[in-house]
């Protein structure tokens, strides 16, 4: 057998790209090229799967002709559906991983620091390996120079916690050897035209018109850090003050683990506040995040999501590093940089949690003021 399998992201030989052209006996009607393999292995937390997005572009930079391929947990592979950058989205099981092991890759990029991403990393037939691998001694390792600083803030809290002021995105670029092809990429996440009416039509139904202002509050978060978020008391201040201020629309966001959470914080301001749908899935999730203007929230997948939707965020950090994340200047951080034990990422606080309570409220209300009349100010000025 002589023919050539088409070097083709069309071309699967399973069925035809076109159903009037056979591409194995006539070639390809349509070529693209698949160029420069490359496969992401970033499994671990939404939020960062979102983060990772922003080197998608300076990926594309470097290597025009490339096609991309994503392995990531099935809980968060919804993230990267409809993402141009992406060809393909495997999500972490026995089949995709023996599908994996018998493509030839030219680059392989681990973002994660766990060892069944690194043992995937290892497996992976490719020319070269970028981020972290596995030892014989099963030992996280950095396999490339560029990941060498990645790998340090993890085993240097100081360097982490006091020193780094680098944002993820920035220090990602140097560990996938892309820091002169990365310009400070924003997150890449599409709605589908389906999403998009979905959209309108809740707005319809919420009563949310085009002149509206809408706070959304992320309440809660991972349940492996249950430390960042604010108490139900400290939302409940929050939306009444806001409330009393100005004429808000407020909207509760929030997954699974929130729903009690939001329910309760809901009971004290029926008809007056709008409590999302929490167990829609990620993709609605992002729905409803979308409707708000202003998002308050900790350090956490929602605060991801809101970034990647271009949202003006006010974010509060308490055990984790506020100098990794980029707002892309549209919002503000709020973190207490003189606590001494503050960030230190424990699942259990020994200090009763006062990276919370010192969280200043009044400075959230002030900054979604600020927020509101430099909006309307500019919506005033182009009248």
């Amino acid at each position: 057998m002589n023919k050539s399998i088409p070097s083709c992201q069309r071309f699967t030989g399973y069925k035809p790209c076109y159903s009037d052209h056979n591409c194995w006996e006539d070639g390809c009607k349509d070529n693209i090229p698949i160029g420069t393999k490359i496969l992401i292995i970033n499994l671990d937390a939404m939020g960062d799967v979102l983060m990772t997005t922003a080197q998608l572009p300076a990926l594309k930079r470097k290597f025009p002709e490339s096609t991309v391929y994503w392995v990531t947990l099935k809980l968060a592979a919804p993230l990267l559906y409809n993402n141009p950058y992406i060809y393909q989205v495997f999500k972490y099981d026995a089949e995709s991983i023996s599908i994996l092991k018998e493509m030839d890759f030219d680059f392989v990029m681990n973002v994660d620091k766990s060892q069944r991403s690194c043992a995937l990393l290892n497996s992976v037939p490719a020319k070269r390996k970028l981020g972290f691998g596995l030892n014989k001694d099963g030992k996280i390792i950095p396999v490339n120079e560029g990941a060498y600083y990645n790998y340090n803030l993890g085993m240097d809290d100081h360097l982490k916690f006091k020193v780094n002021k680098r944002t993820g995105q920035d220090y990602l670029a140097e560990t996938f050897e892309l820091s002169e092809f990365f310009k400070r990429d924003e997150y890449v996440y599409n709605f589908t035209d389906e999403e998009l009416k979905f959209i309108e039509e809740y707005k319809k139904e919420i009563g949310i018109n085009s002149d509206d202002f809408v706070v959304g509050f992320n309440t809660g978060c991972s349940n492996l850090y249950p430390n960042k978020k604010m108490t139900i008391e400290q939302h409940e201040y929050l939306i009444s003050k806001l409330l009393e201020k100005n004429n808000y629309k407020i909207i509760l966001l929030g997954g699974p683990e929130d729903t009690e959470r939001n329910e309760l914080i809901y009971s004290k301001f029926k008809g007056k506040i709008v409590n999302t749908p929490t167990n829609y899935g990620l993709r609605k999730g992002a729905c409803f995040e979308s409707l708000a203007d202003v998002i308050i929230t900790g350090d956490s997948f929602g605060m991801h999501l809101a970034i990647a939707l271009k949202k003006y965020i006010i974010a509060w950090f308490g055990v984790s590093c506020w100098t990794e994340i980029d707002l892309y200047d549209r919002g503000v951080k709020l973190f207490q940089e003189d606590l001494f034990c503050s960030p230190c990422w424990k699942k259990v606080c020994p200090y009763n949690l006062e990276c919370i309570q010192m969280i200043d409220l009044d400075r959230m209300i002030e900054e979604v003021e600020k927020y509101y009349k430099s909006k309307s100010e500019l919506i005033e000025s182009k009248k």
